[in-house]
């Protein structure tokens, strides 16, 4: 499928764009995780695109949407700036890790553009931390600092996926960030989580996980979330942190039966 780039220059940053699939299709967005970029969805979007009209994105501080700060308010931002720059007045958002974090806001702050939801390996922006999630995150920057880079990115791949293949796809996005931006990233998606107990996201919602997940406290948000919500999680077998990566052939079946049917196409 021929993906078509595209820039917008917003507050200091080119963002870079990518548009295709099929063009009459409902828009269905796509968003990466933290230190990575739009290629985590290379063998995905050639099969959505059969159906639907597709965007994906490099957040700012990302791939090619650099040089630039992050920061989790300014990409949200930045993607409602580039949905109006496309007329595109509601959409569905797939998100992984970061990527399902900024939608969560996205959804919360403009219900009104959001069709769907779908949601991998990402925890929930609006639980009630505990105190060891609370102690983690305050311990988190200064340990990070400590570390070689090369041991953060070595162990943030290994806990990622499991082939060589995606291992390797995630290495060589996250070299491209200096170690700052890396612990940065890191460390600014996290502030956008809050406590809202009476919020619920009123859209369709699908939420998934790999059964090996172990990074922050996914492993724990997203059963609660699905039960807040009232809404099934799937578990994928045999799966990390990307498991869209693992295995691709369970993501992709569950991420377009569930498209097929809320978009009724």
């Amino acid at each position: 499928m021929e993906l078509i780039e595209n820039t917008l220059e917003r507050n200091g940053c080119r963002i870079h764009y990518w548009t295709g699939g099929k063009a009459d299709g409902p828009l269905v967005v796509f968003t990466h995780g933290a230190t990575i970029d739009h290629h985590e969805w290379d063998a995905t979007l050639p099969l959505i695109g059969e159906h639907f009209c597709i965007l994906t994105w490099d957040m700012r501080g990302h791939g090619l949407s650099r040089p630039a700060t992050f920061h989790l308010p300014e990409a949200v931002a930045d993607l409602l700036a580039v949905l109006d720059l496309l007329d595109a007045r509601e959409a569905t958002f797939v998100g992984h890790s970061m990527g399902g974090n900024l939608h969560q806001e996205f959804a919360f702050q403009h219900p009104e553009r959001v069709k769907t939801l779908v949601m991998l390996d990402c925890t929930w922006n609006f639980m009630q931390l505990s105190g060891s999630d609370n102690f983690w995150l305050k311990a988190a920057e200064p340990i990070f600092k400590l570390y070689p880079y090369k041991t953060l990115i070595d162990q943030s791949v290994a806990v990622s996926a499991t082939s060589k293949e995606s291992q390797e796809l995630l290495r060589k996005a996250m070299q491209v960030l200096s170690k700052e931006e890396y612990v940065h990233v890191l460390m600014d998606a996290s502030r956008c989580l809050r406590y809202e107990p009476d919020y619920k996201t009123t859209k369709p919602l699908l939420l998934m996980m790999g059964d090996k997940e172990a990074t922050g406290n996914i492993r724990k948000a997203m059963p609660l979330w699905a039960r807040h919500e009232g809404v099934e999680l799937v578990v994928i077998p045999n799966a990390k942190h990307a498991a869209n990566l693992d295995q691709p052939e369970i993501f992709h079946k569950h991420l377009l039966d569930f498209l097929q049917a809320k978009l009724k196409i």
